[in-house]
């Protein structure tokens, strides 16, 4: 029965990847098709060869990554915590895209671990080690700070760029910033696979070492080769709901507020994988980033109703798929004594 649960799990992982890679081509390709810097089947295999590129190089830390994140209790008890809070994180995940909302996926997979979790605990099993800090770390920092830098940061890197650009004609900078947006749509995606194929490969090597299979003191190739696939092939798949949200709808941007929003999110998102071993979302820093950026202009048009809607999605994400995941669980429990 530990097998068969571990299979269920690495499949659940490879669907959470895949999803993963569906919804977020837009973080990567937005706003390069909005400014008409590249075409959107260029812009999507540019990003899906990033993005693959990115999740194979995560694994230099994705053992920094688990040894600060969580514990799980061995066995299938741990297994059915990993099924019900991917089960979780995945329907969250596809009804957002569903009604075309950005939003952090690692938010999504937490809140679910913290009910599948407390799931496990009312039932008399173990609980999961580590949840006070992955809460802390990974849902409420990311979740406030992460923005309020990236909108700030993004603000404040328009002037100077601006200024630099002051005595170019319009249509100069224009088409110069969009051959740039080629440059930072790359390092977007490839900063995305960073972050977040360390997050389903980490996924994975927690479900072996709550099997027995492995000690978590490395990790297997075939984990990296997998999750790097699954992200590809959800951007290649990748659908245009959220892509049509940060590019069109949330706030109109020209080429260079573009450039800049990417480039600070790319920034951001190297220092958090390889600088801090951070989780920083490639959905809020960005959608952050074009905020700032959009903003910072003499006529803005800002979609506040959907800004406030992506915010409450934001807020509700770790609250529903924690209660998801809690019922889930308790369907999963009985299995764990098998």
């Amino acid at each position: 029965m530990t097998i068969a649960i571990l299979v269920l799990v690495v499949g659940l992982a490879s669907g959470f990847a895949f999803l993963n890679g569906f919804r977020d081509v837009s973080n990567a390709v937005a706003l390069s098709t909005r400014t008409r810097a590249l075409t959107p089947s260029i812009a999507v295999l540019l990003a899906a060869l990033f993005n693959f590129l990115g999740a194979m190089l995560s694994g230099t830390f994705i053992l920094a990554f688990t040894q600060s994140w969580i514990t799980l209790p061995s066995g299938t008890s741990g297994l059915t915590i990993l099924a019900s809070a991917l089960t979780a994180a995945i329907l969250w995940g596809v009804y957002a895209w569903w009604r075309g909302i950005p939003l952090s996926s690692t938010n999504s997979l937490v809140g679910g671990l913290i009910g599948s979790g407390a799931a496990s605990v009312l039932v008399g099993g173990n609980a999961v080690g580590g949840m006070d800090n992955a809460l802390l770390t990974q849902v409420a920092l990311p979740l406030i700070l992460s923005p309020i830098i990236a909108f700030a940061a993004a603000y404040l890197l328009v002037w100077p760029v601006t200024w630099a650009a002051r005595y170019t004609q319009p249509n100069v900078v224009n088409r110069r910033f969009r051959r740039a947006q080629a440059v930072s749509t790359a390092a977007v995606a490839f900063g995305h696979g960073l972050q977040d194929g360390q997050r389903t490969a980490a996924v994975i090597v927690l479900a072996m070492v709550a099997a027995g299979l492995s000690g978590g003191e490395d990790v297997p190739l075939w984990i990296l080769l997998l999750t790097a696939v699954m992200l590809t092939a959800g951007t290649l798949f990748g659908g245009w709901r959220i892509s049509h949200t940060l590019g069109h709808k949330l706030i109109r941007v020209d080429p260079l507020r573009g450039f800049v929003a990417q480039t600070l999110t790319s920034v951001m998102l190297f220092v958090g994988a390889i600088g801090f071993h951070l989780p920083l979302s490639t959905t809020h820093t960005l959608t952050a980033s074009v905020l700032g950026a959009g903003v910072n202009q003499r006529f803005h048009t800002v979609n506040r109703r959907l800004v406030r809607r992506i915010l409450l999605f934001w807020v509700v994400t770790p609250l529903v798929t924690a209660a998801a995941a809690f019922i889930l669980e308790l369907a999963f429990s009985p299995l764990a004594d098998l």
